[in-house]
Parts: C-alpha cells; structure tokens; sequence
C-alpha cells in the first residue's frame, strides 16, 4: 500500500545531486536536517514544484505532482509553505494575508476572512488582525505567516527554517505552539532546521541529509542518541568518533585505540557525552583507560557548565566541566591538558545502517 506522501526526488546541479527517497503519512512531523549544502531547501523547493525535477516521482495522497508527464504547477499542489523570512503582502493586513489562501482556493471573501481570523485567533495574534507587516514585530509576523499557510488546510505544509531568524526567547515560545498546531495538522509537515531543539520539539520523524543523500533516519531520539555524521553529533552536543572495533577494542582512523564494555565486531561509531570527559593537566593516573593529550581551541559558557572544545588524537573533542574546575586548570586556548573518559561511558552501534544497534549505557536509556 502507497505511503501518504511518497517522493523520490533526483535535481541535478553543477558539482551537486539530490537523490532523495522520502515517505510520511499523515500526521507526521519530519524534521530536514545536515550541514549547509547539504540539500535541504533543494528538498522542499522541489516537493512544492519551485524546482524541476530531473528523474523521479512526487506522489501526496493519491495524487501524482511530478514523474511521468507534466508536472503540477507549484498553484495547483495541496501545499502549505512557511519560509524563514515571513514574505507576507506588504499592502495588506494580517488578516486579508491569511485570507489569501482561502480565497486563492475558491473561498468566498466572508468565508476566507472568517477562516483566517479563527487561525489567527488560534496562533495567538487575534488582536492584531488590522495590522500590516510592517506593524508587526517579527515573531507576530510569523505567526501570521504559519496561519496562512495552515489556512489552506494543504494535504502537505513545507517550513523552511521557520525560527531561524526570531529572538531565541521568542524562538522558544513559537516552537512549542508550532508543535502544538502541527499536532493537530492532518497531514504531512517537512520541517528543514538547523535547531536541535526542533527536532527534539516538534518532529516525530528526522531525516539526515548529507551531500544531497539520506545519511540517517530515525526518530529524534535514535539519531540524537547514535549520531552517523560529524554535523548531527555537534547538532546534539556529542562526541562521536569512527572505528573498527574488535570485541571490545576499537581502532580509530589515527591508529589509537579505545576500550568500551560493549562486544562489538566491525565498523562503528563510539559517542559519548561532553559531562563524561574529565581534564587534567597532567596525565591522568586513575581508572580511565581512554585518554588523549589535546590542546583547548575555545571555552566558552554552557548552561550551568564551562563547555571547552579540544583538538586532541582523531577528532575534535567536547568537555563540559564546572566553572571551578575551568578556573583551578586554568583552561584558556592554547592550554595543554589531558582529556579521559571511562569505557563505561561510551555507546558503541555499527557503522552501518543495517546493523542493528548496541544496547546503550544506562546513562543514554
């Protein structure tokens, strides 16, 4: 049976190709994530039919948008669109903005305008339905900008990094009614961000892209917890590191080695947390058996920690340690130090797809 939305999407560009297979059903909330080129807005201009397809099929809910023949103009798909820039009409209101959509759809005008007042009213911005863009602050201008794109009730709704350009305080409050409406929303919602926090917020679904191909899918939880790229692990704030590994001895790429508690046989990645890493100026004499001798890049405030970057052995680190820990190691850039972290600490899963994941540290579940 067809899934809700089923689109195989192939776009062509000097020195980059999408080649994308992506399928949701309703009520699903999939989150776009990967490092910049990685091809997300190519994703979502080419499933709203801004972008033309050179091989592939865009299918939503029986409906074929793209594939054999000629493709359904952008006007004629079933598609809500939220941009990172809120691109309402300048000349008209908050109101008349979000009944565009209704009346774009056959509405007539009394109809258009109750329906968007009823969607403003639910994103919060009821009151200032007479305003014009211009009056509007640029959270209450998105806000709009969401209600008119839900206004439509589309079969699929498309936001490309809707938050990005808010204040993080209102970034926040947005998020959690954003993920409130799409909650509701029966259809199918692309979200592209770069915010870790939305996908943890909103989506139920996340897809990786990385040099225009699916590195990784899974829920936000699966691909927090056991990242498969360097961008989702400094996404989600975890030190991952790639290897073979033997029973329980892992070869990175630089010849060193690591010891977990976890038998594993063939490629994998080993992640752990930034609080699992201790420093020491000297080398360390305790338990630890993992260690590396690094240099601190930067140290900067996190939360109620001091999160230190090292350049040390394979890969970049990350350490979160007390603000009195950073003070009595004297942790500035350019500072020697030793990083350590317990085999215990570390969550070992194959570095392929295919294979079924490592159980995690108790730490992690």
């Amino acid at each position: 049976m067809s899934a809700f939305l089923e689109a195989d999407v192939v776009v062509r560009r000097a020195g980059h190709t999408l080649d994308v297979s992506l399928a949701a059903e309703p009520g699903d909330v999939v989150a776009v994530i990967g490092p910049n080129g990685a091809g997300k807005t190519t994703l979502l201009r080419a499933l709203a039919g801004l972008l033309p397809l050179d091989a592939g099929t865009v299918t939503c809910e029986g409906v074929t948008w793209a594939g054999a023949g000629t493709p359904t103009p952008p006007q004629q798909r079933d598609i809500g669109m939220v941009f990172q820039q809120h691109l309402l009409f300048p000349h008209l209101d908050a109101l008349d903005n979000v009944a565009f959509g209704p009346r774009s759809r056959g509405s007539g005008r009394r109809e258009a305008r109750r329906v968007a007042h009823t969607w403003l009213e639910r994103v919060g911005v009821g009151a200032l339905s007479d305003r014009r863009p211009h009056q509007l602050s640029g959270g209450q201008a998105q806000r709009v900008a969401i209600a008119r794109a839900l206004a439509t009730d589309p079969t699929l709704l498309l936001l490309d990094e809707p938050l990005a350009a808010l204040d993080v305080s209102v970034a926040m409050a947005l998020r959690f009614e954003l993920a409130r409406h799409l909650a509701d929303f029966g259809g199918v919602s692309i979200l592209v961000t770069h915010d870790a926090i939305d996908t943890m917020t909103i989506a139920n679904r996340v897809v990786v892209l990385d040099e225009g191909r699916i590195a990784q899918a899974g829920t936000p939880d699966e691909v927090a917890q056991r990242p498969r790229t360097d961008h989702v692990a400094r996404l989600v704030g975890l030190n991952v590191l790639r290897g073979h590994s033997t029973v329980t001895d892992v070869r990175l790429a630089d010849g060193t080695s690591l010891v977990t508690t976890t038998p594993f046989d063939g490629d994998v990645f080993v992640s752990f947390g930034p609080e699992t890493v201790s420093l020491t100026v000297g080398e360390p004499t305790g338990s630890a058996r993992n260690r590396w001798s690094g240099v601190v890049r930067s140290v900067v405030p996190h939360g109620a920690a001091v999160r230190v970057h090292l350049d040390a052995g394979a890969a970049p680190l990350i350490a979160d340690v007390t603000p009195a820990s950073a003070a009595r190691l004297e942790l500035v850039p350019g500072r020697r130090v030793w990083a350590a972290v317990k085999a215990t600490e570390l969550a070992v899963y194959g570095a392929s797809a295919a294979e079924p994941p490592a159980p995690l540290p108790s730490r992690y579940v």
